[in-house]
């Protein structure tokens, strides 16, 4: 099998990881709760991964994609994902384009409880990870992971996400993460699931 290779995110590759990401979410439960579910609605997928991209992880250089453009996720480094009040506000007419004006308090409620319950241990996190709907299942999502999971294991640091959709805990779980609850963020929310993945030879999290 030939391998996958990967690289970090250029400013050039934007439009065609966002296109990934969008096509990959496309039939996501939670995701296509929190976007806006009119007419819009294309324009609000490719809203919310471009701004993600854009305005939040590229500057960290952390994101990942796969050289045939298959691929795409959106690490950030410790102590980096964090967004305050400052930033919200300057990313408000983005989030009302992705969300719509009726769901934008929704938005922000998921942002703030999600950074709520964020791990206090040192840890990369991974806010999304998109493959192509035709090529999932060939190792693109193993190698999107991979880097970043070794580099994990060798600075004695965890990694942590929230899985969307209840059809990939299996993946996840191969990979060495292990949900932490399952949350329920409104009435009539899908669910999703934080997960936890201790370094390789680390089982205490306080340790870290």
């Amino acid at each position: 099998m030939e391998e996958i290779r990967t690289r970090r995110v250029l400013v050039a590759d934007v439009d065609r990881a966002v296109r990934t990401l969008a096509a990959a979410f496309d039939q996501d439960p939670f995701i296509n709760w929190l976007i806006r579910q009119d007419d819009r609605r294309g324009s609000g997928f490719d809203t919310l991964f471009c701004t993600c991209l854009t305005s939040l992880c590229l500057r960290h250089g952390e994101a990942l994609i796969t050289a045939d453009h298959l691929g795409t996720a959106l690490w950030y480094p410790p102590g980096k994902a964090k967004v305050g009040i400052g930033r919200q506000l300057v990313l408000l007419p983005a989030m009302i384009r992705a969300a719509g004006i009726r769901g934008l308090g929704r938005l922000v409620r998921v942002m703030t409880l999600l950074e709520s319950i964020h791990p206090r241990q040192r840890h990369y996190y991974l806010q999304f990870i998109g493959v192509n709907p035709e090529h999932q299942g060939s190792g693109i999502g193993s190698a999107l992971l991979q880097p970043v999971l070794e580099r994990c294991d060798r600075e004695r640091c965890g990694a942590y996400l929230e899985n969307t959709n209840a059809g990939n805990r299996t993946f996840y779980e191969k990979r060495g993460f292990t949900v932490v609850r399952e949350l329920k963020l409104a009435t009539g929310a899908p669910p999703l699931w934080p997960m936890w993945r201790d370094p390789v030879g680390v089982s205490d999290p306080s340790t870290l």
